[in-house]
């Protein structure tokens, strides 16, 4: 896997490698009120979205790849709206990269490519979201110049059923 990581736009054909992929999603210590495996589904149910439709939602998946073609990782990049400014920026909806592959440079290169990507669109910002118990990803995305914005915290509300007063 040694050498060059190469970006290009995402396939049909990647479709197995990027939905396997993102099942390392959910593979730190996430909050007690989540399960790995319903942000592994989540993020599973957004992706083969894109594949059944990929122009529809306006979004863009790029894939790193080694220089003789072995996938490493991907990003799946969307548009969206601040809700301050109104203004429209790139957001990076899911970035993962295969377990063989971390530490190999594909998660820098996606980054790189995204924020190409947002330039191309003449964006002024590009965002993404990170658990704050995912300490790796966030030491990494950091290493790359993303500071924190937004913290949003959460309180488990145990509901009454409909109804029940």
């Amino acid at each position: 896997m040694a050498g060059r990581v190469v970006v290009r736009a995402g396939r049909r054909e990647d479709e197995g490698f990027v939905v396997a992929t993102a099942e390392r999603l959910g593979a730190f210590e996430v909050p007690p009120w989540r399960r790995g495996s319903e942000i592994v589904a989540g993020e599973a149910r957004t992706l083969r979205h894109y594949f059944e439709a990929p122009d529809a939602s306006g979004a863009e998946l790029l894939v790193a790849q080694s220089a003789d073609g072995e996938r490493l990782g991907f990003a799946f990049l969307e548009t969206v709206t601040d809700y301050f400014s109104g203004s429209r920026h790139g957001h990076i909806g899911i970035l993962a990269v295969a377990a063989a592959a971390e530490g190999h440079g594909a998660g820098g290169a996606l980054l790189r490519a995204a924020e190409e990507w947002a330039r191309a669109r003449r964006y002024a910002r590009l965002t993404l979201n990170v658990f704050e118990s995912n300490r790796h990803a966030r030491a990494v995305y950091e290493h790359h110049g993303y500071e924190p914005e937004i913290v949003r915290y959460v309180k488990a509300i145990e509901a009454k059923a409909e109804g029940e007063t």
